[in-house]
C-alpha cells in the first residue's frame, strides 16, 4: 500500500516526504496560482481552471480568489456552491458538499491532523479524516471545520466557530467549539423585513 492509499484509509500517512504525494501537492498548487491570478471577469477561464482543480462539480458554481487546497481532486461541490475570498480546502481525505452550499470568506476545511508524539511529528506523518457538509447550508466567516466533522442538511454555523464535532441537520450552531444553539423554525423566516410592493405611491 502506498502513503496516499494509506491515507484515504485513514491510517498515518507520509504526506511531506513522500515524492507522488509532493507532485500532486506542487501541482494543484500550479493550478490555483493561475486561477488566483486570472482576473475576476475572466469568467470563463476561471471555470475552465476549476473543472481541472476540483474532483467533482455538479452545477454552476462561484469561487471567489483566492482560493487555495492541497489536491484538488478530493473535493466534490454540489449544484450552486459559492465560496467568499480567502477559503482553504486541505482535502487530504474526501471533502463533500452538497447543493446550495454557502461560504463567508476566511473559513477553513481541514481533513489533516497531526500526531500528537513528536516523533511521529517530525518523520511527516499525517492523518486525513474525511469532511462532509451537507445541503443548504450557510457557513459565517473565520469557521474552521476540522477532520472527520460532518454538517447536517439546513444548518447554519455562526462566524468565527470552530466546528470538531458533527452537527445535526437543520439547526444553528456556533462557538469555540461550536455547539447546536437551537433548531431552525417557520418563524425564523420573519426574521428580516420582506419589501412588498403595495401600489401607493410614496
Amino acid at each position: 500500500m502506498n502513503e496516499w492509499e494509506k491515507g484515504q484509509k485513514g491510517y498515518l500517512y507520509n504526506a511531506n516526504y513522500d515524492p507522488q504525494i509532493l507532485e500532486n501537492r506542487m501541482k494543484c498548487d500550479e493550478l490555483c496560482y493561475e486561477y488566483n491570478h486570472l482576473r475576476p471577469s475572466e469568467y470563463e477561464k476561471r471555470k475552465e481552471l476549476l473543472h481541472k482543480i476540483l474532483g467533482e462539480i455538479k452545477g454552476d458554481i462561484v469561487i471567489t480568489q483566492p482560493f487555495w487546497c492541497d489536491y484538488g481532486t478530493n473535493i466534490s461541490v454540489g449544484k450552486n456552491f459559492y465560496t467568499n475570498h480567502n477559503v482553504t480546502i486541505l482535502d487530504g481525505a474526501p471533502v463533500k458538499f452538497g447543493d446550495n452550499v454557502f461560504i463567508a470568506p476566511n473559513c477553513t476545511f481541514s481533513t489533516a491532523g497531526h500526531p500528537l508524539d513528536a516523533a511521529q511529528r517530525n518523520e511527516g506523518l499525517e492523518i486525513a479524516l474525511p469532511i462532509t457538509v451537507g445541503d443548504d447550508v450557510w457557513i459565517g466567516a473565520n469557521v474552521t471545520v476540522l477532520p472527520g466533522v460532518t454538517i447536517g442538511n439546513g444548518c447554519v454555523i455562526g462566524a468565527g466557530s470552530v466546528v470538531n464535532k458533527d452537527i445535526p441537520d437543520g439547526v444553528i450552531a456556533a462557538g469555540v467549539p461550536c455547539r447546536v444553539i437551537r433548531k431552525i423554525t417557520e418563524e425564523d423566516k420573519h426574521k428580516y423585513p420582506i419589501f412588498e410592493e403595495t401600489g401607493e405611491s410614496e
